[in-house]
């Protein structure tokens, strides 16, 4: 079964995993830049890639869960739904002094721990040369008159500073207002960024809000939600994935072509893959290969990718004719799929099932491409995939969740 028939509690664990399933894309990308390009190439990419997609999916966020406005208390909001920043692991304090000013700082930022072993070069690459401009297009998606401003920020001095940096977010009434990214212009008219999503009737498991219309609370609690509210949520985050991979292809293509775009989003879908697998499989506490791959995020929201997933001994995927594999250009996961790769899925079940094949059938009448993955008990256990052991580097690809009060 897809996610949208599970109980509130574990809507809740499973948005948590997409948010930082969907900030770990990076992980599964950037070392495939750096390695091929330089470090300095890999941070115009990140900076093009988030300035194209946060725009566009902070607005969906916020027409889905009807915060509307353009003050800081609404760039919070929209802040505490980005893939950008997720619970914890992006461990984002918000406070709000008024309409025009707040503040947020990082009391640990997991991004950091990442980066800080790589040296000073790499952490000012991410905390100043990155997050300046992007920062910006985040908070002008709301409001193009905010700005975000350091008031400190790393490389750490004293190395063990804490919080790790603070921002002071103000809305200036007579300040130019901040053109829309011009990646973001690209980006708004795929199929992905129109996709139109609606929140289930249905409510199996009642109770919670159905809104996040009042005011901001800076200790956000995503099992205050309504089951089918969080199914939403879950169908925007899964959506956000496939807008920053997009973007991600999007800017090397620019600079590389269409060739080196579709060789680096293969090893970013790979190495995503197997880590969103490994993650989902912890979470849930299951070693169920259909369940798992059922809810990776690449295969939602279903509105977006057609995929089903059924079996009991052996596991099914088939995909559908669907926006995903009818955008303008190949650069979607899905559309790669279609094309011919086989890994992600392959370290998806592997991440599972280290002994799982996959292979390749007739699809199923309707479908466009479907695969088998079926297990092979006493047979010697694949090694891992080479973008997986990537994309693990990032302290993400360990990181638990702990329930914890305001």
């Amino acid at each position: 079964m897809s996610y949208r028939e599970l109980p509130r509690a574990e809507l809740a664990l499973l948005a948590r995993e997409f948010l930082l399933c969907g900030h770990l894309i990076d992980r599964a990308g950037m070392p495939y830049v750096i390695a091929e390009f330089g470090r300095e190439e890999m941070r115009d990419v990140a900076i093009d890639e988030w300035m194209a997609a946060s725009p566009v999916y902070t607005r969906r966020m916020r027409r889905a869960l009807g915060f509307d406005g353009d003050d800081v208390a609404t760039i919070f909001k929209g802040m505490q739904f980005d893939i950008g920043a997720p619970h914890q692991f992006m461990d984002f304090r918000f406070v709000v002094h008024d309409r025009d000013h707040g503040e947020f700082s990082l009391a640990s930022c997991g991004a950091l721990m990442d980066v800080e072993p790589l040296g000073p070069e790499f952490v000012v690459t991410m905390c100043h040369h990155i997050e300046d401009p992007t920062f910006d297009a985040t908070a002008a998606a709301t409001n193009p008159r905010a700005r975000m401003r350091p008031v400190h920020r790393p490389p750490r001095v004293p190395a063990d500073r804490l919080p790790h940096c603070l921002w002071n977010v103000t809305i200036e009434p007579d300040a130019e207002p901040l053109p829309e990214p011009e990646g973001a212009r690209w980006l708004a008219t795929s199929k992905a960024a129109r996709l139109a999503l609606t929140t289930p009737a249905g409510n199996p498991d009642p109770g919670g809000d159905t809104a996040y219309d009042g005011p901001m609370d800076p200790d956000l609690d995503l099992r205050r939600f309504s089951q089918p509210t969080l199914v939403r949520i879950l169908d925007e985050l899964a959506l956000q994935g496939h807008l920053i991979a997009r973007s991600y292809m999007h800017a090397v293509e620019q600079r590389r072509g269409t060739e080196a775009a579709l060789r680096l989003g293969a090893h970013q879908m790979t190495g995503i893959a197997g880590l969103s697998a490994k993650r989902l499989a912890r979470a849930l506490d299951t070693r169920d290969v259909t369940r798992v791959l059922d809810l990776l995020p690449m295969f939602h929201p279903r509105a977006y990718v057609d995929a089903r997933v059924w079996g009991d001994d052996e596991t099914t995927i088939a995909l559908s004719p669907c926006p995903a594999l009818d955008e303008d250009d190949e650069l979607t996961w899905p559309a790669m799929l279609a094309r011919g790769e086989n890994g992600p899925i392959e370290a998806a079940a592997r991440a599972i099932d280290p002994t799982a094949t996959v292979a390749r059938i007739d699809p199923p009448p309707g479908a466009r491409v479907a695969w088998v993955v079926r297990s092979n008990p006493g047979a010697e256990a694949f090694a891992e995939a080479n973008e997986v052991r990537v994309a693990s580097f990032s302290t993400g690809a360990e990181y638990e969740f702990v329930q914890r009060g305001t």
